[in-house]
């Protein structure tokens, strides 16, 4: 049952939509791009949070200035005694930050890596409440002119679909950034079926439906079809590793089956059993993309 916040939050969209459904897509933007409030929403999220306190203090915290926001970058060094595996950028989902991925991080650092994770805007020690796809892969443009580029994306949910939209170069006016390999985690493949998602939750009329993509289309510079994360994957002809569980009630497993359409350097493995949130600090997972990285690794050794 929805809950009564939302109740009046559609009551009032269709009570501005009969007026004007121009106004009612607006709001309903304004809407998804407010970002979470930052305070831990359950038990769980506030006990990883404290453990990763002493894990984030020993980052490099990097502010990023770019046109429309700004981003924090945390950034660990790769440990002097071990062989340099190359340098990972790390980029959270909606409504999380780099602490979230605290035990991929140290997993990435522990086998050689030099890591930097990326607090969005409006997440985590970023300011701002507003995120937007075009805002996140600027983020990801400024971090890669900061840090000289990256030999690997890694990022989960919205963050991956972000790192793929940066490699694929599907933003106006940002240049493609392209690593070496990259790896999304429970990540949506396209923009359309997000927005779409959106007006069916919140119960917009056909015309409100329109202006809302309208609006997107007049921010992005760019069609709503434009940013297929999963096109522009299987054009990258670099190695990818789709990693997503078939019970994620956030991103449907349809969308991982869509990436790993797309070309023959999609691999799709399924993390079946983590879900949409516990699959980044699953074990096996980890694992899985500290052994990815590596395979690159040992290929230019050799």
């Amino acid at each position: 049952m929805a809950s009564f916040g939302l109740k009046v939050i559609r009551l009032a969209l269709s009570g501005v939509a009969r007026f004007s459904p121009d106004a009612a897509g607006r709001v309903a933007f304004r809407l998804f791009a407010t970002t979470p409030g930052r305070r831990p929403r359950t038990a769980k999220e506030k006990e990883l949070f404290a453990r990763s306190e002493g894990w984030m203090r020993q980052a490099e915290r990097v502010p990023l200035a770019f046109a429309g926001g700004r981003a924090i970058a945390h950034r660990f060094a790769a440990r002097p005694c071990q062989s340099f595996s190359g340098r990972v950028l790390v980029v959270h989902g909606w409504g999380s930050r780099a602490a979230y991925l605290s035990a991929l991080t140290e997993a990435l650092v522990a086998a050689g890596h030099e890591v930097v994770a990326l607090d969005l805007p409006g997440h985590g020690a970023a300011r701002g409440r507003t995120l937007t796809l075009p805002m996140a892969v600027r983020a990801i443009d400024a971090a890669w002119q900061r840090f000289g580029g990256f030999d690997y994306f890694c990022g989960h949910s919205f963050g991956g679909a972000s790192l793929a939209c940066a490699a694929s170069g599907l933003v106006p006016s940002v240049p493609a950034h392209r690593p070496r390999r990259l790896v999304t985690i429970g990540s949506p493949s396209e923009m359309t079926w997000l927005f779409k998602d959106l007006g069916r939750f919140l119960k917009l009329g056909p015309k409100a439906q329109v202006a809302l993509e309208n609006h997107v289309e007049r921010i992005a510079g760019a069609p709503l079809s434009a940013f297929d994360a999963a096109s522009g994957a299987g054009r990258l002809k670099s190695p990818m590793l789709v990693l997503h569980a078939e019970d994620d009630k956030e991103v449907p497993a349809l969308h991982a089956r869509r990436y790993a359409a797309s070309g023959p350097n999609v691999t799709l493995e399924w993390a079946n059993g983590f879900g949409h949130r516990r699959i980044v600090s699953a074990e096996p997972v980890i694992d899985r993309i500290v052994q990815f990285l590596a395979e690159d690794a040992a290929r230019i050794a050799a």
